[in-house]
């Protein structure tokens, strides 16, 4: 598998990346996890737009869905016509909720466009992937991802405060995406998001290969944050940063 960083800030885009948004390649299928505000205009740089095989939507707050918005301007109304239908994958309501933001009405929304599927507990195939959501702990309903392909293991936190379901879906993954939204030495809420050191105690439970920081607010220290987490990991871990490649391998 291959991993491309598009968007690695947190709660709304920072000066030097859009939000959540990743690219997964495999076997010339190209799946994208969260599709967060400004991500859609970074996303040009790395592939062609109507290349993308489907999207995944870890949850619908605005910072990991809203540019599925301009997609759907872009995959219906390019030249020439409109683009086929692809699946979203995302929690329930995932299909009204979008043409809400857009002003939409509900029927037919963007169905036109995107072959809507609300996901559940459980794993399904994705393409070449092996894909297995879970729950996770956050505000609203939202969805942590494993992505299995050749024996190689991609986990994704999407938004979380610690939970078992997360060590689960990250049980000895190659490379292990997950949020560092807060830090330790401030307060914040609980059950939303993690710390840098719950990040790296989440990857310890799970034996995770690989940690790689994201959903790097754009007023913490990110050098903090890597700190944090490895007083809690000691395997090799790094921040998500925008335009970046990593090959997630087995065993690796």
């Amino acid at each position: 598998m291959r991993l491309t960083i598009i968007g690695s800030s947190g709660s709304f885009p920072g000066p030097a990346s859009p939000a959540s948004c990743y690219l997964v390649e495999a076997d010339g299928f190209r799946l994208l996890l969260d599709l967060g505000n400004g991500a859609l205009g970074a996303l040009q740089r790395y592939t062609d737009i109507y290349d993308i095989d489907a999207v995944y939507l870890s949850h619908l707050h605005a910072d990991h869905c809203f540019d599925l918005c301009s997609y759907w301007v872009a995959r219906t109304f390019p030249e020439g016509g409109r683009k086929p239908r692809i699946p979203v994958y995302g929690p329930p309501g995932v299909a009204d909720r979008m043409a809400e933001a857009y002003g939409l009405d509900p029927d037919p929304g963007m169905r036109d466009t995107f072959d809507f599927h609300e996901i559940t507990p459980g794993s399904r195939r994705i393409g070449p992937f092996t894909a297995t959501f879970d729950h996770v702990n956050h505000p609203v309903e939202a969805f942590g991802i494993r992505l299995e392909h050749k024996g190689a293991v991609l986990a994704y936190s999407g938004d979380t405060g610690a939970c078992d379901e997360l060590v689960d879906l990250a049980r000895d993954a190659d490379l292990f995406l997950c949020e560092a939204s807060f830090q330790d030495h401030k307060e914040h809420p609980k059950d939303m998001h993690l710390t840098g050191s719950e990040a790296g105690e989440q990857a310890t439970r799970a034996g995770a290969r690989k940690l790689v920081l994201t959903h790097l607010v754009p007023w913490n220290d990110n050098d903090r944050t890597l700190a944090e987490a490895r007083t809690t990991y000691s395997g090799p871990v790094e921040l998500a940063v925008q335009g970046e490649v990593h090959r997630v391998t087995a065993g690796r």
